[in-house]
């Protein structure tokens, strides 16, 4: 059943840039729980060091699409390298302001610097899309592996954050991430053998890569998607704690992650049947049926197996849009468009963290999970009511 996940890789120099990728993309999962961390660590309010790493996030879904627009036009390694260079700098920066106590604008500029991080998984991805372009099945598979090292990134990466700055000193835990950064940047960037060929782009194609048909539609779901799964970790905490066991919370929000993760794997070894946009119909409904007992769960124990089920959910819907983006965005603009996915669903991350931390404090802890809820069933909504116009814009892009 996972022979697929070998033959992935039976393309020359797969194996190093997806190796490559995941190191640059660890860091991505790091920064904004490192800088809270750090500014914490020097004394600073949780306040603050919210908004600086809520600033540094909303500007690395801004920029990213930007950067991946003209990876697309100019070619991989000639716009990572520079985007790179600047973010690590921007993060050494913001460690220097942190460490003198600068004045705090200095704070939200550096960090609104730092947004300049490329968006890895959408480059992963597309050199992914280049090689198996013409084998669906074997696209399928990348794309589940990409959401597994995602799953991956998103546990390890905060850990590992949170430990350095609390276990070392308080600038480790962004410096680690910066030089990671580095590091798997330029080691993809060498992987000249697999980067996907600048395409030339024709004039109908001018502006944001949101023009292309149905691809708004997917960015707004996966906004939805976003506010779920980052809703969900708020609520998970402070259903923790509201129990007397807080430090629980980790371990509830990796049985989550990986019901994600081994549905995830075993998604990508199965030949999925019907209409992909169908297909993304069911995940989406999946997710909101499977999100809402977490509303009346009794106790941590319940608790864990209803997180374990509605994380199995996530990977599936994410591996079916990345797969539908690969079919509605031209070759040329494959990279953006991924991104901007990537976007909404960081924006939806950071606004479910928002709406669930406000409604624990309101509610009380359980109340928490309401906002899960209503994200998901707005997914599932926005899916169901835009389904003839993704149907209708997947059939012209394979028809083309």
């Amino acid at each position: 059943m996972l022979s697929d996940y070998r033959r992935i890789f039976s393309a020359t120099g797969s194996l190093h840039f997806c190796t490559a990728g995941f190191i640059a993309r660890v860091p991505l999962s790091m920064i904004g729980v490192a800088i809270v961390t750090m500014l914490s660590q020097f004394g600073g309010e949780y306040l603050l060091a919210g908004t600086v790493s809520a600033t540094q996030a909303f500007a690395t879904a801004a920029i990213g699409p930007q950067i991946s627009r003209l990876v697309d036009r100019h070619g991989q390694r000639r716009v990572v390298v520079p985007a790179m260079v600047v973010s690590v700098a921007a993060i050494c920066a913001l460690v220097l302001c942190a460490r003198y106590a600068a004045p705090v604008w200095t704070l939200y500029a550096a960090a609104a610097v730092a947004g300049c991080m490329p968006s890895m998984g959408a480059l992963v991805r597309s050199r992914w899309a280049e090689i198996h372009r013409g084998s669906r099945q074997l696209l399928h598979t990348a794309y589940s592996l990409e959401s597994l090292l995602d799953e991956v990134t998103y546990v390890a990466g905060p850990i590992l954050a949170i430990t350095l700055s609390t276990e070392v000193s308080a600038e480790a835990g962004p410096l680690t991430a910066a030089v990671l950064l580095a590091v798997g940047v330029l080691l993809f960037a060498a992987q000249r053998r697999t980067e996907p060929p600048v395409r030339p782009q024709p004039q109908r194609s001018k502006g944001w890569a949101l023009r292309i048909p149905g691809l708004g539609l997917l960015v707004l779901t996966l906004t939805s998607v976003g506010a779920t799964y980052g809703s969900v970790e708020v609520a998970t905490v402070a259903f923790a704690d509201a129990h007397h066991h807080k430090a629980l919370s980790g371990l509830l929000l990796g049985v989550y992650a990986l019901g994600s993760a081994l549905a995830g794997v075993v998604f990508g070894a199965i030949r999925p049947r019907g209409a992909i946009t169908r297909r993304l119909l069911v995940g989406v409904w999946a997710m909101a049926v499977a999100t809402a007992p977490l509303v009346f769960a009794p106790g941590l124990a319940v608790l864990t197996g209803m997180l374990f089920v509605a994380g199995a959910s996530i990977a599936p819907t994410l591996i079916t849009t990345m797969e539908l983006v690969s079919r509605l965005a031209p070759a040329a603009r494959l990279t953006e468009s991924i991104t901007w996915i990537v976007s909404g669903l960081s924006v939806g991350v950071a606004l479910g963290y928002g709406g669930a931390g406000w409604v624990a404090d309101a509610a009380g802890a359980s109340a928490g999970y309401w906002v899960p809820c209503a994200a998901a069933l707005l997914a599932a909504s926005t899916v169901f009511l835009a389904l003839p116009r993704l149907t209708r814009a997947s059939a012209r892009s394979a028809g083309c």
